[in-house]
């Protein structure tokens, strides 16, 4: 018979000796397991990496990612009988396979809102999430893997982590290089992280290069005056602002401008057109169909970051050009109404009105008015 005595010494010495962990010894941190630098490199701990973390990574994780889709986790992980019929065998991967695509969804839309918050040593858990399940959904070397590495590559390089944007940079590029068919609409996206990476890193002028490289694949599959070619005019005007190299910044604040105004305003006018198809909607119901909102969730924070940007850059100028600042006020407004933002657009509108009426020119002054309209304001009562 063993010895109750002598088994609780052994486990406690081996306790106290810290667990190993593909046969290296590591050490018990707040309950977490710490690994030394060349273990926690090992492929195999992919399988395990949130019980094999310090406190830090664990309470990110459970922050970022690990709470929404905790629950999900569970019938994807757990293992199933063997099925006995073909038919059942297809079933099986079918379901798994929609069960991982809605992992994935879940993951890179949280990772993607985290970044936008700024959050992002938070968003690299989700991001990294969303690459795992894309792997094991399409493959290794799939395009679909390229959204979760420049996402990753993003929430990196906004960490601080610029040794890691660049290697999820790289394997994107790899999979884009070695898939001929890979559209423009892909193309310029890399591009553009590429540009931003670089910017980071202070090569401004090989972030210009990629940056005119996204200008002109975003102009190939959306359109030159597309707001998705305008992101990267407001980029490389960030640089050349940098640089102080103001006037060519300005112009290209300029276009991006115009095109978020133009779009905004075809936004507005679709929408209106909807509402008069149907008139007991307004656009203060909320049972409105998702499909027949104007613009994507990831459109209207780049939208609201991008002209409230170049709002403060055109207040702040030494040379006022009450034109364009009027401009970016508009397109402000009307993209805080189709946001449902009333109160903020109706204040945007009244400063763009009072700019535009003591102009020489006022073409902009009747869509203006509209917009105003629209949220029962009088433009007769600014005057």
């Amino acid at each position: 018979m063993r010895d109750k005595t002598q088994d609780g010494a052994r486990e406690k010495a081996q306790d106290e000796a810290g667990p190993k962990v593909l046969g290296v010894k590591v050490q018990r941190t707040n309950k977490a397991i710490a690994l030394p630098d060349g273990i926690s490199k090992h492929p195999l701990i992919a399988l395990f990496p949130y019980f094999v973390s310090d406190k830090d990574h664990q309470k990110a994780d459970w922050v970022g990612i690990h709470k929404q889709i905790c629950q999900l986790l569970i019938p994807i992980r757990t293992s199933l009988q063997c099925p006995t019929t073909e038919r059942e065998r297809k079933h099986g991967m079918e379901q798994l396979l929609r069960r991982q695509k809605y992992i994935i969804d879940v993951a890179y839309s949280t990772a993607q809102q985290l970044v936008w918050a700024g959050k992002h040593e938070e968003a690299r858990p989700a991001a990294l999430h969303a690459l795992r399940f894309s792997i094991e959904a399409y493959g290794s070397d799939s395009l679909q893997l390229v959204p979760a590495y420049l996402l990753l590559a993003e929430a990196s390089t906004g960490a601080g982590r610029l040794p890691e944007a660049s290697k999820y940079l790289s394997q994107a590029e790899w999979i884009i290089l070695r898939t001929p068919e890979c559209s423009a609409a892909v193309q310029y996206r890399l591009h553009r992280s590429l540009g931003l990476f670089c910017a980071a890193k202070g090569d401004f002028e090989e972030a210009l290069y990629h940056l005119a490289n996204d200008v002109y694949l975003a102009a190939s599959a959306f359109g030159l005056k597309s707001i998705e070619a305008s992101g990267g005019y407001f980029h490389m005007a960030d640089i050349f602002f940098r640089q102080n190299k103001a006037d060519i910044a300005h112009s290209l604040y300029t276009e991006v401008t115009s095109a978020w105004h133009s779009f905004l305003l075809k936004s507005l006018q679709a929408q209106q057109q909807v509402l008069q198809s149907r008139p007991g909607m307004s656009v203060f119901t909320e049972d409105r169909d998702g499909s027949e909102e104007p613009m994507t969730e990831a459109q209207q924070v780049e939208g609201i970051r991008v002209l409230n940007a170049i709002l403060d850059i055109r207040e702040q100028a030494p040379t006022q050009q009450p034109g364009e600042t009027a401009r970016v006020l508009h397109a402000l407004a009307v993209l805080h109404y189709l946001l449902m933002d009333i109160p903020k657009a109706r204040e945007l509108g009244l400063k763009a009105f009072e700019l535009v009426k003591h102009l020489p020119q006022q073409e902009s002054l009747e869509p203006l008015g509209h917009l105003l309209k629209l949220m029962n304001v009088e433009p007769s009562s600014t005057k």
